[in-house]
């Protein structure tokens, strides 16, 4: 039925459906309420203001209607209220909410509409923003708030608005009366007030609430339901407290703790406040836990517990209230720990043993190997497990379990795994897991309590040490673990590796990666202390439990127990070797699971994935397990379990569920790499017969269409690692050539499959890396791959065009790929790589410029063409450096010594000439001339005439360029001397002096021992001509690899020489790069000396010393490493302790340097140079200093820059060694330095960006911290005079905010929506603020598509 309500309403039209409201027919008021309701929502804003009588008229009407008959009716009465109270006058606001206040239902049964109705009101009402002026409306709701509701709640007049005394009003709601209960439903209209009105509440309302509800705690008239919400009553209170009202609060507290009739029903309840406070306001309330924290550790202490005991013995009876108390007192401790973890460090010590206590209590259950106490550890080896205590456990479920419904002890155990827990995830990285508490005294009883008979607490105890088992392997180093099975390239991508040969040469640009040079899994040697030792040698005892708990029924148990053996392998790299003839039948068994039925627990914790468990989701964790244990165990400890395990996974990769399918084809890729070398040789085992099911698999998924998606990505892959290992003559022992061949055409289908291509394409990408026979493959199929891969280069996909360009490299490169490209493929090859010979995407120019130095090879006059030669000139006017510059040189060596090099010289000399950046033309014509001999058309002797008649100084610099790179590459026959060079230092140009200091460096590079002598007898001179002098040294340093000995020689004479050039303030940098570079030539001598020049009285000394550090961290030799770790980190250590500001900035980049490029050397000693980067990123007063500029006093801070050093430091720390920071001290700082500078402010953005991922659960404890400054950072606005650099600063403050406050409520969607508990008060009312002041900004991002804000 169509509603009858027009689309602009006015008074009449409500006028009109009031009488309705009174008819006898519910569905007629139903009908009218309805039409009312639309009418409200639809009308103009102020169509009902200035018809008083109409308004008051539908209040009365809606009042009637909430005490109908019909609980429908009363629900579209509640929603009437919504859209009534913006529409009334003002004046009607008081009376409406005073007869909602004492409005009474008597032929209701719902007893709860009043309260429901109030709230309505309240939160409809418009409601204050903090930090902005309220407006009218605000004021006017505010006003009915504060004269008519909170007296109603309270019974009493809080605020007076005349001096003519009030009438009193009726009894308070929340007040306790004898002949009626308390109402919890007016508990909750008290705290959508406080939650909506808390910033304007006036401190004597607070105290009146206050009071009001901590009556309702400590009456014993009321419920247990309405004292728990009277407690997020006062959660949500507690945020308006005042200093002096949280003091007498607090106060109040103690005095009720200390009071000896104190019952345990209300000392759970003040524990459970505390615990409340801590989560609304730890900030403010962290400071009083030091009063606050013994009550709860005293209700969980050995010494009540031992009372209480003995009690129960006379007794006979025991009190389940002590149950409840000592779980809320656990609840509360977490709450403590994880909320004011600073705060709460001097009673760590309690909080473990109060935790391990309760961990083990269980009263009503006798073990008779347990203490006498309550059944705790064992008295011999804490964490072992013998095979009595599970035929204990099984006799236990073999009786149907405990039958008493009234033992809560369970809820306590639980409680205590998550204290446990709780103090693992913020006190494990640098803390407690260092110093050895966490395996020393927790680790052992947590294994001893996996026997726990409630499914519940036993969840909760395999998550909790799963965590501690990853928190040891987030400190880990990989590299120090042992060598690791990773011969292939990763699914997704085929990384290079990070490091680089030193001096930056394009050698070996040509050889391809060798399958063979990585061995099978070794075990690393175990640390002789620390937390991996500590888990090495509480691996056994873990074990043990783990395989009696996987011969259970219980699947979510299965399945943590199978995710806590994933954490150990993974983290240990391995580590099961002896354990596995127990471990294998349990897991494939595990994997052989059937069935869909779905075992549900209400553990709390997910981490593990074993809160809710299904059959599938266990075989998806055993395969992972698996694949796990394939990868990082030898395969001679694999070999007598490949029966058993890979007919269970060929079955796996065969199920019809797409997951299980593709996890089991991830275990089949490990166990190709098992069964082949150079994991295993050829005639080791009979590992021909499981590789042929393992290959008929593979191809099964391929090739079938009706398979998911993913599934057939995982068997392409799969099926490039099978074809991969097996390449070589060694190869066609394991795969037959048939199956090969057939197997190649499979992939060469897929790769021309568009839905399945980019996967073939990384496939085929692994098969040619590795591909190390001509007979590999055939020419027919390679033709084909090397037409199909260049087509793909014209496609928009950068990722596919990547990943192809990455695939054609390595076939080129290869042995059965170079010997079957014929010159019809070439030419279309080179079709389709010349549009990307262009600056324009470098990431793809590199590879490309190796594919064409491959092909001119052998093929010079079918590659290197006009276009060619064209599109290399317009290339070589672009700025080029790096890996992609030796990649054009190399193109250009290839293209000298095929002889076809004069029509690109004739364009460089003609197109290009002194267009281009004279460093890069005269390194590529310099190296055409060397290679190309007489076929380019000119000799160095043309240069050197250029040079010497030169007027124009781009001519002369083009020059010195040319002939410096022939010196280099021409070596001891090279005919320049030094006079060509030196000649050319007092030049009056700015370009040329150095240019030919360059040029004389890099000449010199390749004849040392004539040019060196030469460089170092011109040292002593002082000005420019030492400063140019030492840019040569550099350049002869950087390619000391070409002449090491003939470097060595001198190296003392260079050492002096430097030491002294280098002191003068122009020559600072550029000296402490040479002496850098000088100390990675021969580490042995120069290291010990530089660490004495660190402790030089001149603080210039210092200063250079820490700079040349830095220089030579980026040195990638292995023994480099071993000289620099004894003696890197007591440097740190001496640099960021100098007395001297600017050398504490030099340190703090050279520890960011270390944390990027010898991060192995840095972290196992993180903890020793945290502190003292935290303690440069405090703002320090006596560096702040007034400065008079004219009539203006401004302020100066001299220790900004070491700041900003600092927070970059710890950016980079915090990519690199996050699991070493104490997240907790590292919050503290990135929330200070929100409120810092501009450049810090956005720095620390940055890193919240990024916390939110790394640290989700510490950043939603932060929230209300991060929102005060924030919140600052958007209220600030430029002055009217500001310059328009501090107003785009404003702009880009304001933006960079706007952005993380997005990310932060896209990950924590629940804090900003509304209020059920006392937490992220001040985040919730940020956002709400937010929303509304910068809607435009917001939607502006929601439109760009970078986030999609979920509205709560």
């Amino acid at each position: 039925m169509a509603s009858s309500v027009p689309t602009h309403p006015s008074a009449n039209t409500v006028a009109a459906l009031l009488p309705k409201l009174s008819d006898a027919d519910s569905d007629y008021r139903f009908m009218s309420l309805n039409d009312l309701y639309t009418a409200l929502s639809n009308g103009h804003p102020g169509f009902l203001l200035q018809d008083f009588n109409t308004a008051a008229r539908v209040v009365e009407g809606i009042l009637k209607t909430l005490d109908d008959q019909n609980g429908e009716v009363q629900n579209l009465a509640i929603k009437c209220l919504a859209p009534l109270v913006l529409k009334v006058p003002p004046t009607i606001l008081s009376p409406l909410v005073d007869k909602l206040s004492n409005l009474t239902t008597e032929h209701s049964v719902d007893r709860s509409v009043p309260a429901t109705a109030l709230r309505t009101v309240v939160t409809t009402f418009p409601r204050p923003v903090p930090g902005l002026p309220p407006s009218k409306a605000v004021e006017d709701a505010y006003v009915a708030i504060s004269r008519v509701l909170i007296p109603r709640l309270v019974g009493h007049v809080v605020l007076s608005p005349s001096k003519k005394a009030l009438p009193e009003p009726p009894r308070g709601i929340l007040q306790i009366r004898a002949d009626h209960p308390v109402d919890g439903d007016a508990v909750d209209v008290l705290i959508e007030v406080v939650r909506c009105f808390g910033p304007m509440l006036q401190d004597a309302e607070i105290r009146a609430l206050q009071k009001a509800v901590m009556d309702i705690v400590e009456a014993d008239r009321a419920g247990s339901v309405v004292k728990k919400r009277a407690v997020v009553a006062i959660s949500v209170l507690a945020l308006y407290f005042s200093d002096e009202l949280l003091s007498a609060f607090v106060s109040q507290l103690i005095e009720s703790f200390r009071n000896p009739h104190l019952t345990s029903a209300k000392r759970r309840l003040f524990i459970t406040i505390i615990g409340s406070m801590a989560r609304s306001i730890p900030q403010r309330f962290g400071p009083y836990l030091k009063t606050m924290a013994p009550f709860i550790l005293s209700a969980i202490s050995q010494e009540e517990l031992a009372e209480q005991e003995h009690m129960v013995a006379d007794d006979g009876d025991r009190d389940p209230q002590l149950d409840e108390l000592r779980e809320s007192a656990l609840v509360a401790l977490e709450s403590c720990l994880a909320s004011c973890s600073t705060d709460m460090r001097p009673y760590t010590t309690d909080a473990i043993n109060a935790a391990l206590l309760f961990l083990r209590y269980d009263p009503n259950f006798t073990d008779e190997g347990d203490d006498e106490d309550m059944g705790g550890t064992k008295s011999g080896d804490e964490g072992q497990l013998d095979d009595e205590d599970f035929e204990q456990e099984e006799d236990f479920e073999e009786e149907g379990g405990f039958s008493d419904d009234d033992d809560l002890s369970w809820k306590v155990r639980r409680c205590a795994a998550k204290v446990l827990y709780t103090l693992i995830s913020t006190r494990a990285s640098g803390d407690l897991l260092e110093d050895g508490t966490l395996y020393d005294k927790v680790a052992p009883v947590l294994v001893d309590r996996f026997k726990e008979r409630e499914e519940n607490v036993r969840l909760e105890n395999l998550i909790t040490m799963s965590a501690l088992v990853r928190k040891t392997g987030e400190g880990v180093s990989i590299a120090s673990l042992g060598t690791l099975d990773d011969a292939l390239p990763s699914p997704i991508d085929a990384p290079q590796s990070r490091k680089r040969r030193r001096g930056g040469s394009e050698a070996g640009m040509f050889d391809p990666p060798s399958a063979y040079t990585l061995t099978s899994p070794v075990a690393a040697p175990l640390p002789s202390s620390g937390p991996l030792a500590s888990l090495a040698r509480l691996s056994p005892a873990i074990v043990r439990s783990m395989t009696k708990l996987l011969q259970g029924n219980s699947l979510p148990t299965k399945q943590a127990s199978i995710s806590l053996l994933g954490d150990i392998v993974t983290v240990q790299r391995g580590g099961l070797s002896e354990y596995l003839n127990q471990l294998i039948g349990p897991i494939v068994d595990a994997i052989k699971s059937t069935g869909t039925l779905s075992h549900t627990s209400t553990a709390a914790s997910s981490a593990s994935g074993a809160a809710t468990a299904t059959t599938n989701s266990l075989r998806v964790e055993a395969l992972r397990l698996t694949a796990a244990i394939a990868e990082t165990h030898a395969t001679s400890v694999l070999l007598p379990h490949l029966t058993q395990v890979v007919p269970a996974v060929v079955s796996a990769a065969r199920d019809r569920f797409y997951k299980i399918s593709s996890e089991a084809l991830a275990v089949v890729e490990h166990l190709v790499k098992v069964l082949t070398p150079p994991r295993l040789n050829v005639m080791m085992g009979p590992q021909e017969g499981y590789l042929s099911q393992l290959y008929s698999v593979v191809i099964d998924r391929v090739s079938a269409n009706d398979a998911d998606l993913e599934v057939r990505q995982r068997a392409i892959h799969a099926l490039g690692v099978l074809l991969a290992r097996t390449s070589g003559p060694e190869g066609a022992k394991l795969l037959a050539p048939a199956k090969r061949s057939q197997a190649l055409d499979v992939l060469l289908d897929r790769l021309r499959n568009e839905i399945t291509r980019l996967v073939a394409v990384r496939a085929v990408d692994v098969v040619a890396s590795f591909a190390a026979h001509k007979n590999d493959f055939s020419a027919a199929w390679v033709r084909s791959v090397a037409v199909e891969l260049g087509a793909q280069l014209r496609k928009a996909d950068r990722a596919l065009r990547g990943s192809s360009l990455s695939a054609l490299k390595h076939l080129v490169l290869s042995p059965a790929g170079r010997v079957n490209v014929d010159d019809k493929t070439i030419k279309e090859l080179v079709d389709y790589l010349l549009p990307l010979v262009t600056a324009d995407d470098l990431h793809l120019l590199g590879p490309t410029l190796i594919i064409l130095a491959r092909l001119v090879a052998g093929h010079a006059k079918k590659v290197v063409t006009a276009e060619l030669t064209t599109s290399l000139c317009a290339l070589v006017l672009a700025p080029l450096t790096g890996l992609v510059l030796n990649a054009l040189l190399l193109l250009v060596q290839t293209i000298g010594e095929e002889g076809v090099g004069r029509p690109l010289m004739q364009g460089l000399l003609k197109d290009v000439g002194v267009n281009g950046d004279a460093a890069v033309v005269g390194k590529v014509i310099g190296t055409l001339v060397v290679y190309g001999g007489s076929t380019v058309g000119v000799q160095i002797e043309d240069f050197e005439r250029e040079l010497e008649t030169a007027q124009d100084d781009q001519r002369k610099c083009l020059a010195l360029s040319v002939l410096g790179e022939v010196g280099l590459r021409r070596g001891a026959s090279s005919p320049l001397t030094p006079d060509v060079f030196l000649h050319h230092f007092k030049s009056k140009s700015d370009q040329v002096p150095l240019a030919a200091a360059v040029a004389l460096g890099r000449a010199g590079s390749g004849k040392v021992t004539v040019f060196l002598p030469v460089i170092l007898a011109q040292m002593d001179s002082s000005g420019d001509a030492q400063y140019l002098l030492l840019h040569s040294v550099k350049e002869v340093l950087q390619h000391a690899r070409l002449a090491e000995r003939e470097v060595a020689a001198q190296s003392h004479q260079i050492w002096a020489k430097l030491f002294v050039a280098a002191q003068a303030e122009d020559n600072k940098a550029i000296g402490a790069e040479c002496i850098g570079r000088l100390a990675m030539v021969d580490p042995k001598t120069f290291l010990p000396m530089l660490q004495t020049h660190l402790k030089d009285r001149m603080a210039l000394v210092r200063g250079i010393v820490i700079q040349a550090i830095r220089y030579t961290l980026t040195d990638v030799d292995a023994s480099y490493d071993d000289l620099l770790k004894p003696v890197l980190v007591p440097m740190l250590t001496v640099m960021l302790g100098d007395s001297d500001l600017e050398n504490r900035r030099l340190a703090l980049t050279t520890l960011n340097s270390a944390a990027h490029h010898k991060a192995d050397l840095v972290l196992p000693s993180l903890s020793q140079l945290l502190p003292l980067v935290m303690k440069e990123s405090h703002v320090k007063p006596e560096l702040v200093r007034e400065v008079q500029m004219g009539p203006f006093r401004h302020k100066v801070d001299d220790g900004l820059e070491v700041r900003k050093s600092a927070y970059e430091t710890l950016y980079a720390l915090m990519e690199t060694a996050f699991s070493r920071v104490n997240v907790v001290e590292f919050y503290d700082r990135v929330i200070a330095g929100l409120g810092d500078e501009h450049d810090i402010r956005v720095l620390c953005s940055l890193m919240l960006t990024k916390l939110i991922t790394l640290d989700a659960d510490e950043t939603g404890r932060r929230l209300d911290g991060i929102a005060e400054k924030f919140r600052i950072i958007l209220s600030t606005k430029p002055k009217e005079n500001a310059v328009k650099q501090e107003v785009e600063k404003a702009e880009e403050a304001s933006k960079g905010v706007l952005r993380v406050s997005m990310q932060i409520h896209r990950r924590f969607p629940m804090a900003g929506g509304a209020a059920v508990s006392g937490q992220n008060q001040v985040w919730r009312s940020y956002w709400e603020w937010t929303r509304k002041e910068f809607s435009m900004p917001i939607k502006a991002m929601e439109e760009e598509g970078h986030f999609k804000i979920v509205t709560s």
